[in-house]
Protein backbone atom coordinates (compact mmCIF):
# COMPACT_ATOMS: atom_id res chain seq x y z
CA UNK A 1 0.00 0.00 0.00
CA UNK A 2 0.93 3.34 -0.72
CA UNK A 3 2.30 5.84 2.48
CA UNK A 4 0.91 9.21 2.49
CA UNK A 5 0.17 9.67 6.06
CA UNK A 6 3.11 12.69 5.44
CA UNK A 7 1.45 14.72 2.91
CA UNK A 8 -1.22 15.26 5.74
CA UNK A 9 0.06 18.69 6.89
CA UNK A 10 -0.88 19.90 3.05
CA UNK A 11 -4.23 20.07 3.16
CA UNK A 12 -5.30 18.42 -0.02
CA UNK A 13 -8.86 20.33 -0.23
CA UNK A 14 -6.91 23.24 -0.95
CA UNK A 15 -4.72 21.82 -3.62
CA UNK A 16 -5.16 21.89 -7.44
CA UNK A 17 -5.16 19.29 -9.85
CA UNK A 18 -1.28 19.89 -11.03
CA UNK A 19 0.02 20.00 -7.42
CA UNK A 20 -1.62 16.59 -6.83
CA UNK A 21 -0.65 14.94 -10.34
CA UNK A 22 3.25 16.78 -9.29
CA UNK A 23 2.77 14.91 -5.71
CA UNK A 24 1.66 11.45 -6.66
CA UNK A 25 4.72 11.12 -9.36
CA UNK A 26 7.14 12.26 -6.67
CA UNK A 27 5.87 9.54 -4.58
CA UNK A 28 6.05 7.44 -7.10
CA UNK A 29 9.10 8.10 -8.21
CA UNK A 30 10.63 7.56 -4.67
CA UNK A 31 9.27 4.25 -4.19
CA UNK A 32 11.40 1.08 -3.83
CA UNK A 33 8.98 -1.26 -4.73
CA UNK A 34 8.42 -1.94 -8.83
CA UNK A 35 5.20 -0.93 -10.42
CA UNK A 36 3.27 -3.28 -12.61
CA UNK A 37 -0.50 -3.22 -14.70
CA UNK A 38 -1.63 0.40 -16.26
CA UNK A 39 -0.69 1.25 -19.79
CA UNK A 40 -1.36 4.90 -19.44
CA UNK A 41 -4.08 4.71 -22.00
CA UNK A 42 -7.39 5.86 -21.68
CA UNK A 43 -9.81 3.37 -22.72
CA UNK A 44 -13.81 4.21 -23.34
CA UNK A 45 -16.23 2.44 -21.24
CA UNK A 46 -19.09 3.63 -23.34
CA UNK A 47 -19.14 2.98 -27.06
CA UNK A 48 -21.75 5.24 -27.90
CA UNK A 49 -24.05 3.15 -29.38
CA UNK A 50 -25.27 0.75 -26.33
CA UNK A 51 -25.08 -0.76 -23.28
CA UNK A 52 -24.24 -4.34 -23.99
CA UNK A 53 -20.38 -4.08 -21.46
CA UNK A 54 -23.11 -2.37 -19.00
CA UNK A 55 -25.01 -4.54 -16.12
CA UNK A 56 -27.84 -3.24 -14.48
CA UNK A 57 -29.31 -3.37 -10.77
CA UNK A 58 -32.49 -1.97 -9.90
CA UNK A 59 -34.00 -2.20 -5.97
CA UNK A 60 -36.95 -4.31 -6.47
CA UNK A 61 -36.17 -5.99 -9.74
CA UNK A 62 -33.57 -8.92 -10.15
CA UNK A 63 -29.80 -8.29 -11.70
CA UNK A 64 -30.14 -6.93 -15.12
CA UNK A 65 -33.88 -6.21 -15.34
CA UNK A 66 -33.84 -2.81 -16.92
CA UNK A 67 -37.31 -1.76 -15.01
CA UNK A 68 -38.77 0.85 -17.25
CA UNK A 69 -35.73 1.30 -19.83
CA UNK A 70 -34.62 3.32 -17.04
CA UNK A 71 -30.67 3.10 -18.30
CA UNK A 72 -31.36 3.70 -22.40
CA UNK A 73 -28.39 5.27 -24.99
CA UNK A 74 -29.65 7.91 -27.21
CA UNK A 75 -27.74 10.30 -29.50
CA UNK A 76 -24.06 9.13 -28.25
CA UNK A 77 -25.16 9.67 -24.72
CA UNK A 78 -26.13 7.35 -21.46
CA UNK A 79 -29.74 8.62 -20.76
CA UNK A 80 -31.58 7.86 -17.15
CA UNK A 81 -35.35 8.35 -17.54
CA UNK A 82 -38.13 7.50 -15.42
CA UNK A 83 -40.97 7.91 -18.01
CA UNK A 84 -42.68 4.29 -17.87
CA UNK A 85 -42.42 4.18 -14.10
CA UNK A 86 -45.71 5.76 -12.82
CA UNK A 87 -44.50 6.06 -8.52
CA UNK A 88 -41.06 6.11 -8.09
CA UNK A 89 -41.42 3.63 -5.15
CA UNK A 90 -37.77 3.75 -4.25
CA UNK A 91 -36.67 1.93 -7.47
CA UNK A 92 -33.17 3.23 -6.64
CA UNK A 93 -31.09 2.14 -9.82
CA UNK A 94 -27.36 1.47 -10.76
CA UNK A 95 -25.69 0.62 -13.91
CA UNK A 96 -22.47 -1.23 -14.10
CA UNK A 97 -19.46 -1.64 -15.73
CA UNK A 98 -19.10 -5.40 -16.42
CA UNK A 99 -15.59 -5.61 -14.96
CA UNK A 100 -13.87 -3.66 -11.97
CA UNK A 101 -11.12 -1.67 -10.87
CA UNK A 102 -8.34 -0.86 -8.70
CA UNK A 103 -5.81 1.63 -9.32
CA UNK A 104 -7.01 4.08 -12.07
CA UNK A 105 -8.42 7.27 -13.33
CA UNK A 106 -11.82 7.81 -14.34
CA UNK A 107 -13.55 11.04 -16.41
CA UNK A 108 -17.06 12.00 -18.20
CA UNK A 109 -19.03 14.12 -18.38
CA UNK A 110 -22.74 14.40 -16.85
CA UNK A 111 -25.76 17.25 -16.63
CA UNK A 112 -29.37 17.47 -14.56
CA UNK A 113 -31.82 17.54 -16.71
CA UNK A 114 -36.20 17.57 -16.65
CA UNK A 115 -37.98 17.12 -13.47
CA UNK A 116 -37.69 15.16 -10.03
CA UNK A 117 -40.24 11.67 -10.73
CA UNK A 118 -43.26 11.73 -8.74
CA UNK A 119 -42.82 9.83 -5.35
CA UNK A 120 -38.92 10.08 -5.46
CA UNK A 121 -37.48 11.61 -2.00
CA UNK A 122 -36.93 15.02 -1.83
CA UNK A 123 -33.24 14.67 -1.65
CA UNK A 124 -32.84 13.08 -4.68
CA UNK A 125 -33.26 16.38 -6.46
CA UNK A 126 -30.75 17.17 -9.49
CA UNK A 127 -28.96 14.56 -7.47
CA UNK A 128 -26.80 11.69 -8.56
CA UNK A 129 -23.52 10.11 -9.01
CA UNK A 130 -21.01 7.57 -9.89
CA UNK A 131 -20.06 4.55 -7.66
CA UNK A 132 -17.00 3.13 -7.46
CA UNK A 133 -15.67 0.01 -5.51
CA UNK A 134 -19.00 -1.47 -5.36
CA UNK A 135 -19.46 -4.83 -4.41
CA UNK A 136 -20.48 -7.32 -7.52
CA UNK A 137 -24.39 -6.67 -8.59
CA UNK A 138 -24.70 -10.04 -8.38
CA UNK A 139 -24.40 -10.25 -5.18
CA UNK A 140 -27.11 -7.96 -4.62
CA UNK A 141 -30.93 -9.20 -3.20
CA UNK A 142 -33.35 -7.92 -5.36
CA UNK A 143 -34.54 -6.18 -2.36
CA UNK A 144 -30.80 -4.52 -1.45
CA UNK A 145 -31.62 -0.65 -1.71
CA UNK A 146 -27.97 0.77 -2.05
CA UNK A 147 -25.23 -0.79 -2.71
CA UNK A 148 -21.98 -1.29 -1.10
CA UNK A 149 -20.02 1.19 -2.39
CA UNK A 150 -17.86 4.95 -2.99
CA UNK A 151 -19.99 7.29 -4.28
CA UNK A 152 -18.68 10.39 -6.17
CA UNK A 153 -21.61 12.32 -5.68
CA UNK A 154 -23.58 15.06 -7.94
CA UNK A 155 -25.40 17.75 -7.20
CA UNK A 156 -26.72 20.42 -9.68
CA UNK A 157 -27.67 24.05 -8.32
CA UNK A 158 -30.85 24.92 -7.40
CA UNK A 159 -30.90 28.01 -9.05
CA UNK A 160 -31.87 29.49 -5.64
CA UNK A 161 -28.24 31.75 -5.28
CA UNK A 162 -27.35 29.05 -2.51
CA UNK A 163 -24.28 27.31 -2.85
CA UNK A 164 -24.52 23.61 -3.14
CA UNK A 165 -21.11 21.86 -4.23
CA UNK A 166 -20.88 18.91 -6.70
CA UNK A 167 -18.16 16.16 -6.42
CA UNK A 168 -18.84 14.94 -3.09
CA UNK A 169 -18.65 11.94 -1.37
CA UNK A 170 -21.08 9.42 0.08
CA UNK A 171 -20.67 6.10 1.90
CA UNK A 172 -22.81 3.25 1.46
CA UNK A 173 -22.20 0.47 3.99
CA UNK A 174 -18.44 2.15 3.73
CA UNK A 175 -16.67 4.15 5.69
CA UNK A 176 -13.80 6.86 4.54
CA UNK A 177 -10.93 8.46 6.66
CA UNK A 178 -10.78 12.54 5.99
CA UNK A 179 -7.68 14.39 7.65
CA UNK A 180 -6.37 11.48 9.76
CA UNK A 181 -9.29 10.29 10.92
CA UNK A 182 -12.52 7.83 10.34
CA UNK A 183 -15.24 10.39 9.28
CA UNK A 184 -18.59 10.35 10.83
CA UNK A 185 -20.69 11.08 8.83
CA UNK A 186 -22.44 9.54 5.63
CA UNK A 187 -22.04 12.52 3.19
CA UNK A 188 -18.96 15.09 2.95
CA UNK A 189 -19.10 18.00 0.99
CA UNK A 190 -16.56 18.93 -1.26
CA UNK A 191 -15.34 22.70 -1.83
CA UNK A 192 -16.70 23.26 -5.24
CA UNK A 193 -18.57 25.68 -7.50
CA UNK A 194 -22.58 25.48 -7.76
CA UNK A 195 -23.58 24.26 -11.33
CA UNK A 196 -27.03 25.35 -12.15
CA UNK A 197 -29.18 24.78 -14.93
CA UNK A 198 -28.42 21.48 -17.48
CA UNK A 199 -24.85 22.27 -18.13
CA UNK A 200 -22.52 19.83 -19.27
CA UNK A 201 -20.21 19.26 -15.88
CA UNK A 202 -16.78 17.45 -16.39
CA UNK A 203 -16.00 15.11 -13.53
CA UNK A 204 -13.03 13.09 -12.42
CA UNK A 205 -11.92 10.69 -10.08
CA UNK A 206 -8.49 9.07 -9.13
CA UNK A 207 -8.30 5.82 -7.23
CA UNK A 208 -5.34 4.43 -5.52
CA UNK A 209 -6.47 1.22 -4.39
CA UNK A 210 -7.72 1.14 -0.55
CA UNK A 211 -5.23 3.87 -0.29
CA UNK A 212 -5.86 7.81 -1.80
CA UNK A 213 -9.34 8.99 -3.71
CA UNK A 214 -9.21 12.31 -5.18
CA UNK A 215 -12.54 13.89 -6.54
CA UNK A 216 -11.93 16.59 -9.62
CA UNK A 217 -14.46 18.78 -11.08
CA UNK A 218 -14.00 20.55 -13.96
CA UNK A 219 -10.81 20.39 -13.70
CA UNK A 220 -10.19 21.22 -10.16
CA UNK A 221 -9.53 19.45 -6.88
CA UNK A 222 -12.37 19.72 -4.99
CA UNK A 223 -11.73 16.96 -2.27
CA UNK A 224 -9.61 14.11 -1.28
CA UNK A 225 -9.43 11.31 1.23
CA UNK A 226 -8.18 8.08 1.67
CA UNK A 227 -8.44 4.22 3.46
CA UNK A 228 -12.14 3.45 1.92
CA UNK A 229 -13.32 0.13 3.59
CA UNK A 230 -16.87 -1.13 4.19
CA UNK A 231 -18.59 -0.64 7.64
CA UNK A 232 -21.55 2.16 8.70
CA UNK A 233 -24.77 1.69 7.65
CA UNK A 234 -27.72 3.25 4.74
CA UNK A 235 -27.29 0.04 2.54
CA UNK A 236 -30.41 -2.41 3.86
CA UNK A 237 -31.17 -6.01 3.23
CA UNK A 238 -27.28 -6.85 1.96
CA UNK A 239 -26.23 -10.10 1.86
CA UNK A 240 -24.09 -10.40 5.24
CA UNK A 241 -21.64 -12.49 4.02
CA UNK A 242 -20.68 -9.65 1.32
CA UNK A 243 -20.89 -6.80 4.29
CA UNK A 244 -17.60 -7.34 6.07
CA UNK A 245 -17.16 -4.15 8.23
CA UNK A 246 -13.49 -3.41 8.40
CA UNK A 247 -12.79 -4.90 5.18
CA UNK A 248 -10.44 -2.51 3.05
CA UNK A 249 -11.77 -1.63 -0.07
CA UNK A 250 -8.79 -2.20 -2.98
CA UNK A 251 -10.95 -2.77 -6.13
CA UNK A 252 -14.37 -3.19 -7.37
CA UNK A 253 -17.31 -1.83 -9.90
CA UNK A 254 -18.11 1.11 -11.38
CA UNK A 255 -21.36 2.50 -11.55
CA UNK A 256 -23.84 5.16 -12.89
CA UNK A 257 -26.94 5.94 -10.90
CA UNK A 258 -30.41 6.96 -10.77
CA UNK A 259 -32.15 7.77 -8.17
CA UNK A 260 -35.37 10.12 -9.21
CA UNK A 261 -33.58 12.74 -11.04
CA UNK A 262 -33.22 12.47 -15.31
CA UNK A 263 -29.31 12.82 -15.75
CA UNK A 264 -27.24 12.22 -18.74
CA UNK A 265 -23.96 10.82 -19.08
CA UNK A 266 -21.46 10.66 -21.76
CA UNK A 267 -17.65 10.81 -22.68
CA UNK A 268 -16.83 8.20 -20.12
CA UNK A 269 -13.03 7.07 -20.51
CA UNK A 270 -10.77 5.24 -17.83
CA UNK A 271 -7.05 5.15 -17.74
CA UNK A 272 -5.82 2.57 -15.89
CA UNK A 273 -2.36 3.50 -13.03
CA UNK A 274 0.17 1.52 -11.75
CA UNK A 275 -0.41 -0.80 -9.21
CA UNK A 276 2.90 -0.68 -6.70
CA UNK A 277 4.33 -4.73 -6.35
CA UNK A 278 3.74 -4.32 -2.51
CA UNK A 279 -0.10 -3.76 -2.77
CA UNK A 280 -0.67 -6.27 -5.25
CA UNK A 281 1.01 -9.00 -2.93
CA UNK A 282 -1.02 -8.29 0.39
Amino acid sequence: MLRFSVFWGFKFTQMKKIGYLFMLVLLWGCSTTKNTTGNGKWISLFNGKDIKDWNVKIHHHDYNVNFGNTFRVEDGIIKVRYDQYGDFNDQFGHLYYKTPFSYYHLKLKYRMVGELQKGAPGYTLRNSGVMFHSQDPKTMPKEQDWPISIEMQFLGGLSDGRPRPTGNMCSPGTEIFYNGKMYAGHCLDSRSKTYDGDQWVSAELIVLGDSLVTHIINGDTVLQYSKPQIGGGVANRFDPKIKIDGKALKSGFIALQSEGQPVDFKDIEIKQLPIPASSKSK
